[in-house]
């Protein structure tokens, strides 16, 4: 969220801090790793955009900032959707519920393909709007990718057997319904 790039800094960091603490507590649980290093990858993602922020404030060469655009939608666009529902298959015991995670990681690429076909045919920009940036790729049928990511995102949470990844699930569903509804209004980016 790019309220300011300071406030991507902070987030960044305390993202970053609490991704390290997970880590540090998973022991030896080989099936936690992926889904335990998701924080720092998201602390990543949050630093590379107050970069982004920065660019489009002249704060660094247009480059740096359409180098940061770039990472920050590759990592948005084509390894979450893929990366997360793996990380939840990868938690589940063999039987029905890993079936229908793995469906989501199916779905996860697809979405991942199409948004990579987006990106690589252009433009791909970022400007600001009103306490967010506005990203764009010049995709097609856009709403029917954001619903399939969402599905692909959210419904992988929502179907762990795991009841706290699976309540995570439905908060992120609920947190995306409400900044999409914002974001017609330039709240928040996403």
């Amino acid at each position: 969220m790019c309220f300011s790039a300071q406030a991507d800094l902070v987030g960044g960091l305390l993202i970053g801090a609490i991704g390290i603490d997970v880590i540090r507590h998973i022991d030896k649980r080989s099936e936690y790793r992926a889904l335990a290093a998701l924080p720092l990858l998201l602390a990543g993602h949050q630093l590379t955009e107050a970069f982004v922020c920065w660019g489009l404030h002249g704060r660094f060469s247009a480059h740096v900032g359409r180098v940061n655009t770039w990472i920050y939608l590759l990592f948005a666009f084509v390894i979450l959707p893929i990366y997360l529902p793996a990380a939840i298959f990868l938690l589940e015991p063999p039987g029905r519920r890993r079936r229908i995670i793995g469906a989501f990681i199916a779905l996860g690429t697809v979405v991942s393909t199409l948004l990579l076909a987006a990106m690589l045919r252009g433009p791909v920009t970022a400007s600001l709007g009103h306490f967010h940036i506005a990203y764009s790729t010049g995709l097609r049928a856009g709403g029917l990718v954001v619903a399939a990511y969402v599905t692909a995102t959210c419904g992988s949470l929502i179907f762990s057997g795991y009841r706290t990844v699976a309540r995570f699930g439905w908060i992120n569903l609920i947190a995306v319904a409400f900044l999409s509804r914002a974001t017609l209004n330039e709240f928040a980016s996403l």
